[in-house]
This record gives C-alpha cells, sequence and structure tokens, in this order.
C-alpha cells in the first residue's frame, strides 16, 4: 500500500455544505481517514442540491469523495458516549457550528481535550469564536459581501456581483487544510493537540492582500474594475472578432512585444504610453486603440500570435472548455469514479496518490463498519442503537 502524508491520521468531520467539506476533502486527498458524521434524522443538505446522479447530488458528490459515512445523534446520550470513544481514537475533530453549539453538543475542545490530550479541534465558522458578529448565520454571499469582494467585482456602476466561485467558504476549507496541518506539525513537538478557530470572514479579508494595502497607503477606496486591474494597464479581457481574450502585460518586456505582435511599435516608445505608469494615467487614450486593433482578428488568430511572442493571455474559457483543455486533461484534473467524471487532486508531491479515488460515502454508508472496526461492537448493539435513533 502507498503511504500518503496523513496515512494513519483520523478525521471526525462534523461540518455541512461547504468550507467544512472542502476542508476534509482536501485532507482525504492527503491520505487521511475521513469520518463525515451526520444525524440520523438530518443529513446534509447538499445531499440533495442540484443534479442528481445515482441518487446522490452533483453538489455533494464534489466534495465528499474517499470519505466514509457515519450517522449518530449527538443530542443522545449513548451517541455523545460513541462520539467520545471515537475522540480517542482520532486526530483531528472538525465542525462549522456556531461558536456556542460544541459547549451545547459537550463536544468543545476544553471536553474533548480531556478524553484525548493529542486531539486537535478546528472549527471553521462565519465569524469565528468572538466578537460582535459572532453568533449571526452567514454564507457565502455573506461573505463575500462582508469583506468587500463583492464591492471589487463586477463593472462599476453595475449592481454588486458576487464571484462565481464560492471563495467565501472555500477560503475556510483552503486556511482549514493550512491550520490543521501546522497543528499535526506542532503536535510532533509538544505531544498536546490545540484548538483552532478559523473565521470565513477573516480568511477572505486576508485574501484582499493587495488591493487592501493600496487602500492604507493611498487612502482611495478600491471599485470594480470589471476584468482589469487596478494599476497594470493593459491587464484586462478584450473582445475580438468573435469571441474574448485576456492579455496580461505586468511588465515593459511584454509590453513591448505586445506593441510588435499587434503591429503597433509606435506605442513602445511613446511618451504617454512608454511605462506603466504612463499607460495607466493615459488608459482612457490606450484603451480605444487597443480595443480597435484585437477586433480584427479571431481569438484563435491572436493565441497563435501571442503565444509565438511569449506573451501571456488566454481565451475566455467557459466551464466545458476548461474541463477539456488539453493542458487540464495532460494534469489529470478531470479523474472518473464509477464512470462518473470528477475533478482532480491538484496536489503533486511525493506522498499523495492522486489516483486512487473513491466514491462519496451515501447517508451513514460505513456506520457499521466503523462501530464494529474502532469500537469492536457486535450486530446485536448495532442493532438496538439504530432501533433506539442514536445511529
Amino acid at each position: 500500500m502507498r503511504i500518503n502524508v496523513f496515512t494513519g491520521i483520523r478525521v471526525l468531520d462534523l461540518t455541512r455544505v461547504l468550507a467544512g467539506p472542502y476542508c476534509s476533502l482536501i485532507l482525504s486527498d492527503l491520505g487521511a481517514e475521513v469520518i463525515k458524521i451526520e444525524p440520523p434524522d438530518e443529513p446534509d443538505p447538499t445531499r440533495n442540491m442540484g443534479p442528481v446522479w445515482k441518487g446522490m447530488s452533483a453538489y455533494f458528490i464534489s466534495v465528499n469523495r474517499n470519505k466514509k459515512g457515519m450517522t449518530l445523534n449527538l443530542k443522545k446520550e449513548e451517541g455523545l458516549r460513541i462520539f467520545y470513544e471515537l475522540v480517542k481514537k482520532s486526530d483531528v475533530v472538525l465542525d462549522n457550528f456556531r461558536p456556542d453549539v460544541p459547549k451545547k453538543l459537550k463536544i468543545d475542545y476544553e471536553r474533548i481535550s480531556k478524553i484525548n490530550p493529542r486531539i486537535i479541534s478546528c472549527s471553521i465558522s462565519s465569524f469565528g469564536m468572538d466578537g460582535p458578529r459572532a453568533h449571526q448565520p452567514a454564507f457565502d454571499l455573506n461573505i463575500q459581501a462582508l469583506s468587500g469582494a463583492m464591492s471589487i467585482t463586477g463593472y462599476e456602476g453595475l449592481p454588486p456581483v458576487r464571484m462565481g466561485i464560492p471563495m467565501g467558504d472555500l477560503a475556510g476549507g483552503l486556511f482549514g487544510v493550512i491550520a490543521i496541518s501546522s497543528a499535526l506539525y506542532l503536535r510532533e513537538k509538544t505531544g498536546k493537540g490545540t484548538r483552532i478557530d478559523l473565521s470565513l470572514l477573516d480568511c477572505n479579508i486576508s485574501l484582499l492582500t493587495y488591493v487592501a494595502q493600496y487602500y492604507f497607503v493611498d487612502g482611495k477606496i478600491p471599485g470594480r474594475v470589471g476584468s482589469s486591474h487596478q494599476t497594470i494597464v493593459p491587464y484586462q479581457a478584450f473582445k475580438t472578432k468573435d469571441s474574448y481574450i485576456v492579455i496580461a502585460i505586468l511588465t515593459e518586456k511584454f509590453w513591448e512585444k505586445f506593441a510588435d505582435a499587434i503591429e503597433l511599435p509606435w506605442l513602445k516608445n511613446h511618451e504617454k504610453f512608454s511605462s506603466n505608469e504612463n499607460r495607466l494615467k493615459n488608459k482612457s487614450e490606450l484603451l480605444p486603440i487597443l480595443e480597435k486593433k484585437l477586433q480584427e482578428k479571431t481569438t484563435e488568430e491572436w493565441l497563435k500570435i501571442f503565444e509565438r511572442a511569449e506573451i501571456p493571455c488566454a481565451p475566455v474559457h467557459n466551464v466545458a472548455e476548461a474541463l477539456n483543455d488539453a493542458q487540464v486533461k495532460h494534469r489529470r484534473m478531470v479523474e472518473e469514479i464509477n464512470g462518473l467524471k470528477v475533478l482532480g487532486n491538484p496536489l503533486r508531491m511525493e506522498g499523495v496518490d492522486t489516483k486512487d479515488l473513491s466514491f462519496p460515502p451515501h447517508h451513514g454508508e460505513h456506520t457499521e463498519e466503523i462501530l464494529k472496526s474502532l469500537l469492536g461492537m457486535d450486530d446485536e448493539k448495532i442493532k438496538r442503537l439504530r432501533k433506539e435513533g442514536v445511529i
């Protein structure tokens, strides 16, 4: 058996929807054993969201591969005891409850760390464990709005637009993996687990990076700039004869190559356009010149010209085109599980198996297997637990 990065690490995943499941998806891709725990009578709501394939929703499939599914009622005393027994044999407990819920359920870090001092408890919530918004409900859309992301997405003068990729949620999943990986490394040094308090709003504020720093430096509130950039010109999508192409001229070396490639060499040394600083000042004059020129040829024709000149460019793919791109296929970013195409694992490193993917679990699919293999329960006890609504 191939040893993956997190082989031997067991994660109890109590999360639903996107941020938490995306975090545990990456952990499972890294080789961790992820046990997705759902209440017996209240499955993850995304199981029924969007188009369905063989009884399972596309949404749920997208973030739950390589996991085991278990049902457990934490509100019942025996269900809680079973959870504690699983905590003893696990490394990470992942939840996305509101701040007061773990204590109410008696699964907060203070309690479970007494059961297993090496346990890592990662809570991914909308606003974190404290602060004036801590107890407010929120989803990806709310986080995108509050973080300022929607204020810089779309075009000036038009209504606010959410990013097509749900970064409000996904950022939490990505930072969650970083935090859990760091906590596992820290545990190797100290022998102790830790509590991770991760806020989706914090994560998305962090992603503002240079946009926020521009504001801190010059005091100007960034606005919507469409596909263009606040301080680089040209760096945007342009209409061609038949569709759209993006051009990203980050340095003067590329500007000179670009001017030659579009057969307007005079742009290189023109006092208004010879540097990015000047192009930014005279953007309103430059862009109409470029827009007119780029509409003379098709996207494919320009791509051949720009690629020969090694100019950063790309067609604006729709999702189908992106998934069928030769580079994407070469990197195996589209795989198959049980005859269904799914996204591949982007991690390429020794100790990561990118091929062996398993289908997401049905609601409670592995409950009996987990109770037998980890806790040594027999059929009679499992039958009783099911009858009493514990599992």
